[in-house]
C-alpha cells in the first residue's frame, strides 16, 4: 500500500480512532497493589481487558497472558511471529495539569492526556493501523502480534510472565522511544548514597517533603531547619533529560547555604550537593563526564534526598554510554562521596546493542526515510524500553527528532500531524516486515 492510500484510510477513520484512543486514556492504569488476577493492580489489568475487547471488535485473535500482557494477533502462527511491543500502564498524573489527565483533549492541533505519547497513543496507532490494513484487503505472509504490557513503567516484570507461556517474537519493535530506529540503549545504574550525621544535627532537621521518584526530576522539595522553613521550586522533567528541568534538590541545597545558620554538617553536605551536582547533568562534578561517538555523553540526575534514622540518603540515576562499563562508574563515584558516606547500587540495567546493519533494522530505517523524508540512520538512546528484556526487538518511535522531555510530565502531549504520520509509518512497517 502506498503512502497516499494509507493517508486516505487514516483520515477516513480518524474520528473512530480518537474515540477508541480516548477509551484507553480514560483508564487510569497506574500500578497499584497486586490482587488476584491483577499482579500490577486493577487498573493496568483493566487496560489489558479493554484492549483485547477492541482487538476482537476489529476482527483479530486476542489473549491475556498470565494476567500481565495481552496480545492482538493477525495471522495463525502462534510460534513464529513479528512482534510489536508497547505498554498500557502509565506513570501517575501528578498535579499542575491544564487538561483532564485521564481523557483525550485537543487544542491547537495537539492532543493531551496521560499516556498520549508514553505509550497508549503510539501502541494504539499500531493497533488501529493494523485494522486499516486488514480492512483494505492487505495480506501478510507472516503473523503479526501486537503485545500490550502493564508494567513497563515499574520494572517490566510483565515480560518475564509473558515469556513463561509464549515464545518471543522473531523480530520486531517497541513504539516507546524515538525515531529513527534505535539500535542501542545506554546502560542505567541507580545509586543510593547514605551519609551519617550526628544525632544533634539530625534533631535540628525535619523530614523532607516533596514528590520524589526515579522517573523524574523533582520540582518541589521542602524542609525545616531549626524551625526555619525552606521550600525549593524547580521544573519537572524525565530523569533522562535533566537539562530540560530545574532540580529542586540542588535548588534547596543552594537555599540552605544562603541561610548559613544551619548545623555545620548540613552546610557541608549542601555545599557538596551544589559543587558536585548542581547543573552538572553530564557528571562533570563527579568526574563521570564519559562519552562516546555512538551514544554521546553520560547523563546524571539526583532524584531523591531524604532524612533517615542516621543521616541523609541521596539517590542518583545515571545513564552511561554503550562503550562504558558500570564498574567504571562505581569506582569513580566511590572517590568523590561526601564524608562518612557509603555507596549502594539499587538498580542496574545493562545497555543493549544490536547491529545497525541487521536486515530488519535497515527495513525500518528505509520506511522512516520514505515516509518522512528525514535521515533514517539508526541511533542510540538514553531511555529504557522493552528492547532490554524482550528478545529480538528494537525501539522505533514515537517521538520525532527534536522532541524530548514530554513524557512523565504535566500536560503530556502529541501533535495531531505526528500521530497521523506515525500511524502511517507503523502501517508501512507492519506490511514490510510481514512480507
Amino acid at each position: 500500500m502506498n503512502q497516499t492510500e494509507m493517508t486516505a484510510l487514516i483520515d477516513q477513520q480518524w474520528p473512530l480512532f480518537l474515540k477508541d484512543l480516548d477509551r484507553m486514556l480514560k483508564i487510569a492504569s497506574v500500578q497499584g497493589p497486586a490482587e488476584p488476577g491483577a499482579p500490577f493492580g486493577v487498573e493496568p489489568k483493566r487496560a489489558l481487558t479493554a484492549v483485547t475487547a477492541l482487538g476482537q471488535a476489529y476482527g483479530f485473535k486476542t489473549e491475556i497472558v498470565n494476567d500481565a500482557m495481552a496480545y492482538v494477533q493477525w495471522g495463525p502462527d502462534d510460534q513464529n511471529y513479528i512482534g510489536i511491543v508497547g505498554h498500557l500502564d502509565v506513570v501517575a498524573a501528578g498535579k499542575g495539569w491544564h487538561f483532564p489527565p485521564f481523557s483525550l483533549s485537543e487544542q491547537a492541533e495537539r492532543y493531551y492526556g496521560r499516556g498520549i505519547l508514553d505509550n497508549k497513543g503510539a501502541i494504539m496507532a499500531c493497533l488501529f493501523g493494523m485494522k486499516l490494513l486488514k480492512e483494505a484487503g492487505i495480506t501478510l505472509k507472516q503473523t503479526v502480534r501486537l503485545i500490550f504490557g502493564s508494567n513497563e513503567e515499574s520494572g517490566s516484570q510483565d515480560v518475564a510472565l509473558y515469556l513463561q507461556q509464549e515464545r518471543p517474537p522473531l523480530f520486531g519493535f517497541t513504539p516507546d522511544c524515538k525515531f529513527p530506529v534505535v539500535y542501542g540503549e545506554r546502560g542505567i545504574v541507580n545509586y543510593r548514597i547514605t551519609t551519617k550525621l550526628t544525632p544533634a544535627t539530625l534533631a535540628r532537621i525535619s523530614d523532607f517533603v516533596g514528590d520524589q521518584a526515579k522517573d523524574h526530576v523533582p520540582d518541589c522539595l521542602a524542609v525545616s531547619v531549626d524551625d526555619q522553613y525552606f521550600e525549593a521550586k524547580g521544573r519537572q522533567t524525565p530523569t533522562n533529560a535533566p537539562q530540560l528541568g530545574i532540580n529542586a534538590i540542588t535548588v534547596l541545597a543552594a537555599d540552605l547555604l544562603a541561610y548559613q545558620q544551619g548545623p555545620s554538617e548540613l552546610l557541608m553536605y549542601a555545599q557538596w550537593l551544589k559543587t558536585r551536582l548542581a547543573n552538572q547533568h553530564y557528571g562533570e562534578g563527579l568526574g563521570l563526564n564519559y562519552e562516546d561517538d555512538a551514544s554521546g555523553r553520560l547523563i546524571m540526575t539526583p532524584y531523591l534526598w531524604q532524612k533517615t534514622a542516621t543521616g541523609f540518603a541521596l539517590e542518583l540515576a545515571i545513564r552511561y554510554p554503550i562503550t562504558i562499563q558500570e564498574t567504571q562508574i562505581t569506582q569513580q563515584l566511590q572517590q568523590v562521596l561526601p564524608e562518612r558516606s557509603t555507596l549502594e547500587i539499587i538498580r542496574s540495567i545493562p545497555g543493549v546493542r544490536k547491529s545497525p546493519e541487521a536486515p530488519f533494522i535497515k527495513t525500518l530505517s528505509r520506511i522512516y526515510t520514505e515516509i518522512t523524508g528525514l535521515d533514517g540512520t539508526p541511533v542510540t538512546t538514553t531511555g529504557a524500553t522493552y528492547a532490554r528484556v524482550m528478545p529480538n526487538i528494537v525501539a522505533f518511535g514515537p517521538s520525532f527528532p527534536g522532541q524530548k522531555g514530554i513524557a512523565h510530565k504535566q500536560d503530556e502531549w502529541l501533535n495531531k500531524a505526528d500521530l497521523k504520520q506515525m500511524m502511517a509509518i507503523y502501517m508501512a512497517a507492519i506490511e514490510a516486515m510481514a512480507n
